[in-house]
């Protein structure tokens, strides 16, 4: 039996949480729709979101309980994610300011398969996904359909909340006019990503 409406509120209020709450995925939307424009983080926003809603689903089926168990395999994930954020960080802090997003070097954005790739060795999605399971997913014959549900709905909540980010970035770029303006807040952006990458170690 799908979960009713009021036993999926609980549900949605902490999709909400998790997703519109700042991290390393929100602040690289807020950076490339910064730079880009809201089209250019479109792809960030969908893979981010459908690469966490699978997540969700393949932990579901039980595989993914056995893997993220493994210390070692934590340790690889989570070695990998600082890795690739702080080189993010470094793209962001040392992006040029003087080229108009059309004709700006384009080879360096996210994209939808990095932020999908992302979100996969990212060991705080892992942790989301267990919790999601463990806590909201039903026991019994209708575990997996209910596990399904809440990656769907997971999937539908983060859509808009990182939407937000985007429509932020791309505002905030209206208030900047100058380069160095820009310059100091893709720097800052950059430091927020390396602080919110590293924080997981202590976390």
């Amino acid at each position: 039996m799908l979960l009713s409406i009021t036993g999926l509120l609980p549900f949605l209020l902490f999709a909400f949480v998790a997703s519109i709450t700042p991290g390393p995925t929100n602040i690289l939307v807020l950076s490339n729709s910064h730079r880009y424009g809201v089209k250019a983080a479109v792809p960030i926003i969908f893979g981010a979101s459908a690469s966490a809603a699978t997540l969700v689903l393949v932990v579901g089926s039980g595989f993914g309980q056995s893997i993220s168990g493994v210390p070692w395999v934590q340790h690889t994930l989570q070695g990998c994610g600082i890795a690739w954020l702080s080189y993010l960080a470094w793209q962001i802090f040392n992006a040029p300011v003087s080229a108009p997003p059309e004709t700006g070097d384009t080879q360096h954005r996210l994209g939808l398969w990095g932020a999908a790739s992302l979100q996969l060795i990212n060991p705080k999605t892992w942790m989301m996904a267990l919790a999601v399971v463990s806590v909201f997913a039903s026991q019994g014959a209708g575990q997996q359909t209910h596990v399904q549900v809440l990656a769907l709905a997971f999937f539908l909540v983060s859509l808009p909340c990182l939407g937000m980010w985007a429509l932020l970035g791309a505002g905030s770029a209206r208030l900047l006019h100058t380069p160095r303006a820009m310059r100091r807040f893709n720097r800052c952006m950059a430091l927020l990503l390396l602080i919110s990458a590293w924080l997981s170690l202590f976390f």
